[in-house]
């Protein structure tokens, strides 16, 4: 088959999780033998309405887009919201486009929706929708914008332009299946995809030697890559590391970027903890050899979420067999699993006490580390592989 691929965001400058999987889907797509093309914004200035590179054989066509993360929340809002327009602008004309068996598109964003009912309607395209965040639904949770305002009644449209485009839609979880059919009770083509990685462990010589660089050669380093924002609740992150300025050895190492990066640097200063490091993003190879370098990889998500999100991050921490530490929504049966697989250990968020206990036995007892990390990888193997992502995915759009 021949398959376009929508991430919002792709190798090889972007740091988000989905970026990797979506290359890594690619790459095991083409392996089985079918064409799978990547459509993305450019995020920036370029010359063309379309270019074309290739990534690891991976053919990329990157349609202009002005930049969407780092830029504050209108620019942000206004970037995204030409995501459908600019690409079909890009595309429409274009010599190579040719006809596509399938779209995969990846919420969020929620704003390829069109694009999407564009392709199912002019090439009978079968759009699979693989969707990780219920937008805008979170960020009414968490009080950011009002459920009656006229910025919710936006979003809400492209929303269901999302849904009604798609063919099947592949969430992480059944409780997040159970959650979603609480807003949409109408939508049925529905089915748990899990996130995935490639489960090869990354092995290569260090470019940046973070211990020595920032002097951690005798530290236990907790890890947070990724998206530094409110959703993730920086601030359960920060009450952690306050507490383990006691242990002189422990070190946390933050890196990514986001709506709260100001808040970690702010807090780092007026608190003056020096047990902290905070880096911009990295790109993937970097990111990679960070983990090389780190011992425990932390999560958080806030404690006002609803949906039970799997954050992609554990992924990479599970690849490179780190044990796994956060907290998160009450109720998200992410908990259960980590702590039952004994991969690290999880919390509800706002559970200070147990998050830091389970913090010193991370790190003062590296035989629980070690063992909880390759009770991560193990899971990893047996749930999360690329190989059972792409399979289901090419058995679903099989059936049309």
């Amino acid at each position: 088959m021949r398959i376009a691929m929508f991430p919002d965001d792709y190798l090889p400058d972007s740091t988000l999780v989905h970026a990797k999987m979506f290359h890594e889907l690619a790459i095991e797509l083409k392996r089985l033998g079918h064409e799978a093309i990547i459509i993305t914004p450019s995020h920036g200035k370029q010359a063309e309405h379309l270019k074309i590179d290739f990534i690891d054989d991976i053919e990329v066509w990157r349609f202009r887009n002005p930049p969407m993360r780092g830029q504050g929340k209108i620019k942000r809002l206004i970037s995204e919201s030409l995501l459908s327009y600019n690409s079909y602008r890009a595309l429409k004309n274009f010599d190579k486009l040719g006809t596509f068996d399938a779209c995969i598109n990846y919420s969020p964003s929620i704003f390829f929706g069109a694009l999407m009912h564009w392709f199912k309607k002019k090439q009978n395209a079968y759009i699979y929708l693989i969707l990780r965040d219920i937008f805008p639904q979170w960020v009414i949770d968490e009080g950011i914008i009002s459920p009656r305002s006229p910025l919710a009644y936006y979003f809400r449209f492209f929303e269901k332009l999302n849904y009604k485009s798609a063919n099947s839609i592949g969430l992480m979880s059944q409780a997040n299946i159970d959650y979603f059919s609480k807003f949409y009770p109408h939508i049925s083509n529905l089915q748990v995809l899990r996130n995935w990685a490639d489960i090869t462990p990354y092995n290569s010589s260090l470019d940046r030697n973070i211990r020595k660089e920032f002097s951690l050669e005798n530290k236990v380093i907790f890890f947070y890559g990724g998206n530094i924002g409110h959703a993730q609740d920086m601030g359960n992150i920060l009450r952690l590391v306050k507490k383990m300025k006691v242990h002189k050895n422990a070190h946390f190492l933050l890196v990514g970027q986001g709506d709260e990066v100001d808040l970690v640097l702010k807090t780092k200063l007026r608190d003056n903890l020096d047990n902290i490091t905070f880096l911009p993003s990295v790109n993937q190879d970097q990111y990679k050899q960070l983990l090389l370098q780190v011992d425990v990889g932390l999560f958080s998500l806030a404690k006002t979420h609803k949906a039970h999100n799997f954050p992609g991050k554990l992924l990479g921490y599970m690849v490179q067999s780190l044990p796994i530490l956060g907290s998160v929504n009450e109720g998200n049966d992410l908990i259960k699993f980590i702590n039952d697989e004994g991969a690290g250990n999880a919390f509800v968020n706002g559970e200070d006490e147990n998050l830091f206990n389970a913090a010193v036995l991370l790190f003062k007892n590296k035989s629980y580390r070690i063992a909880a990390g390759l009770q991560a990888n193990r899971v990893l193997k047996e749930s999360f592989s690329v190989e059972a992502a792409a399979a289901q995915l090419i058995e679903t759009i099989g059936k049309k």
